[in-house]
Formats: structure tokens, sequence, C-alpha cells
């Protein structure tokens, strides 16, 4: 039996569902919440307070359902609230090129060179695992946080598990905390996705009101 069909199953092995999938999964997040570390969130939102007031820039960075959060928290991150923000995986060109002749390992970490990372700016990590390079887990992002350092610019995540090597390197991090190891993954990316429309909602970082909120009549 699969993981998901594992959490499905009363564990009697009729395989009849005891809760329908769509309830417990609902009743986990709400768990989630109530267990997420709002001094964790704060010490990123101070990160990101402090780079606006700098003028710094955001790099985000993250791969697969993080590359997608990465693009979307870009723009939230520009247009609500005014942070000079990118994410290499933007640029789609640029990135298979450096796969293709460089290789993965150092894809993000080549581009964020080639931007002239510096000590003014604020790297974010969207990851489940957080990077581990002895698992060979993101070996990507690890190389980005090993720049991040050398060169002195602050580190931040929104991760998963233990948080890994994210959570080891970085100047702030929220963990996601783990209540069902059969869905780590898509628990971690919804969370991830809350907290970031959290920080981008937060007085202190928000400049612009969204459209939904500010023009169209309620």
């Amino acid at each position: 039996m699969t993981a998901l069909a594992t959490a499905a199953s009363n564990g009697n092995g009729t395989g009849r569902a005891s809760t329908p999938f769509a309830a417990e999964f609902v009743r986990e997040s709400v768990e989630l919440l109530g267990r997420l570390d709002l001094d964790q969130v704060e010490g990123v939102k101070r990160q990101l307070v402090a780079v606006r007031k700098r003028r710094g820039r955001l790099f985000i960075i993250g791969s697969g359902g993080g590359a997608g959060h990465a693009s979307h928290a870009v723009n939230d991150f520009r247009k609500i609230c005014g942070i000079e923000a990118y994410s290499p995986s933007d640029n789609v060109s640029e990135l298979t090129a450096r796969i293709n002749d460089e290789g993965w390992d150092t894809c993000y970490s080549a581009w964020l060179r080639g931007s002239r990372i510096c000590s003014l700016d604020l790297v974010m990590v969207f990851s489940v695992g957080g990077g581990d390079l002895v698992r060979n887990i993101s070996p990507n992002l690890v190389s980005c946080l090993a720049l991040a350092k050398e060169v002195g610019a602050r580190i931040v995540g929104i991760v998963g598990r233990d948080g890994g090597a994210t959570a080891a390197m970085a100047d702030a991090c929220v963990v996601i905390p783990t209540v069902n190891p059969a869905l780590v993954t898509p628990h971690t990316e919804g969370m991830q996705a809350v907290v970031w429309h959290l920080l981008v909602s937060d007085p202190e970082l928000a400049f612009t009101e969204t459209k939904w909120e500010s023009v169209v009549p309620r």
C-alpha cells in the first residue's frame, strides 16, 4: 500500500477510509497553522524590513514547487512591498544554459555571481528539505547558501522537516512542522504560500494594497 493509501486507510486491513481524505488534509493543515513558530516568522520579517531599508536586493531560490513559489513571491515582494526582488529560475534560457554547460549544482550560484550578489542583499529559500550535500539533496541551493555566506549576504528560509542546510545557515528561518510524514511535501509547500502571503500583508512590509482590497467594490 502506498503512503497516501495508508494515510487514507483506517488501518484494519479493510482499506475502507475511516475519514475522508479531504477532511483529514484540512485537519492537518489547521494543526500546522497552530504549530507555526511565530517568532521564526517575525525573524524573517525583520530581515525583509532590513533589506528594504538598506536598499539591498532579495534573491528568492527554490526547485520544483519552490521555483514556482519563488516566481510568485518575487511579484508580491516587488509589487506589494517595494523590495527589489529576483529569482534565477525565472530566466529559463540562462538557467538551462548554465545547467547544460556548467552543471546543476552551480546553476543558481553562478547566476547570483553574475548578479553581483553582495552584503546588502538577502537570499530567501523555499525548500522542503532545505538542502543536504551529504545526501545530494538540492545541492544547487546549498551552493547559493555558501556563496551568500562568502559575500556577507543574509539568508532566510521557509522550509520543512528539520530545515536541512538552510535552517543551519540562515539568519532567520521558518521550519514548517511535520504532522504527517506521508504528506510532508504538500503540507510544506502549502504552508510556504501561507507564510509568504502573511509576510507581504504585514503592515511593516506592505506598501500598497492589492486590487481586491483597494479598488473592487465590496
